[in-house]
């Protein structure tokens, strides 16, 4: 397909992906708000993925795009989707049950498990920074949670958070793999039409009235994750996995303020511990690959005739 191969361009993927960690992180803080106000979280992922469905096909027809629509990769599109969406099930519902601040700490583990599964699914040969990355890592996530301690983190909300992180991992290796012959508009779509009749199905039996302003809070919360999803499958797009990812650590700031603000919580103590090590943890893994890259860069232009 015409413009549907992948070309680096690492600056703009890490000023789309900080665009985009920005915008997903209100649309949890309205995804928390929906909750107080008695949304299902069937109802709120099915307006979510209707929202974009629609956006993402009238965008498609006024810029010329539709025709990108045709795939040879309905199989890639479907796995993704399916992961794509139990991923949202176990991220929506870490956001509904822990502070916003604990529940995006806990989702920075996604480098980590990252890591691991390039081990699993591509044989790479992880060395020692990057496996020190992931015990540093780990570490962080352990301080914030505290698991087996009367802490302030509810255990099922944590183990939603990392089940959900371990699945943006996953969903990140396969957006770029589709991203090698199709363009993020196809993904978004088949993703979004995939999906949106599924969870329809379930829609008959949790919908229920509702007020003007949770109204706008659902359309608010679809609007924002629309938008966030086309960013987020660009940024993959245009920079690799491993390196931009760490943009994603600017949604804590947002957390923390959303937090503080609307929902009226203080972020505990662990989490000024435990979230600077997975930062680092997540900066080195960052650093540690983009000089792997330079390495790969520098051999190849060694062999070049």
């Amino acid at each position: 397909m015409d413009g549907s191969v992948a070309r680096p361009r690492p600056m703009l993927a890490l000023g789309i992906r900080l665009l985009a960690a920005g915008i997903l992180a209100t649309m949890a803080m309205l995804v928390k708000l929906a909750d107080a106000k008695g949304v299902h979280l069937v109802e709120l992922i099915f307006w979510r993925q209707a929202f974009t469905l629609i956006a993402i096909t009238a965008m498609m027809f006024v810029t010329g795009r539709f025709s990108q629509t045709k795939t040879t990769r309905f199989g890639a599109h479907f796995r993704r989707s399916i992961t794509g969406l139990t991923g949202m099930f176990f991220l929506y519902g870490a956001v509904t049950i822990l502070p916003l601040a604990e529940a995006t700490a806990i989702g920075f583990a996604a480098p980590f498990f990252a890591v691991m599964l390039s081990v699993v699914l591509f044989g790479e040969k992880v060395g020692k920074y990057r496996w020190g990355a992931v015990i540093l890592g780990f570490a962080g996530v352990l301080l914030i949670t505290q698991p087996g301690l009367s802490g302030n983190v509810d255990p099922i909300g944590a183990t939603l958070g990392l089940i959900a992180a371990f699945l943006v991992a996953l969903i990140s290796f396969q957006v770029q793999d589709l991203n090698k012959d199709e363009s993020p508009w196809t993904i978004v779509f088949w993703f979004t039409l995939i999906t949106t009749p599924l969870m329809g199905l379930g829609l008959p039996f949790v919908i229920q009235a509702h007020d003007t302003d949770t109204w706008l809070i659902i359309f608010a919360m679809a609007g924002f994750g629309a938008l966030g999803q086309i960013l987020l499958t660009t940024s993959l797009r245009f920079g690799s996995a491993a390196v931009i990812i760490v943009m994603d650590y600017t949604s804590l700031l947002w957390a923390t303020i959303y937090g503080a603000v609307i929902f009226s919580t203080t972020p505990s103590s662990m989490l000024w511990i435990g979230s600077p090590l997975i930062v680092a943890a997540g900066l080195l893994i960052a650093w540690r690959e983009r000089k792997l890259i330079q390495q790969a860069f520098a051999a190849s232009a060694r062999e070049a005739p």
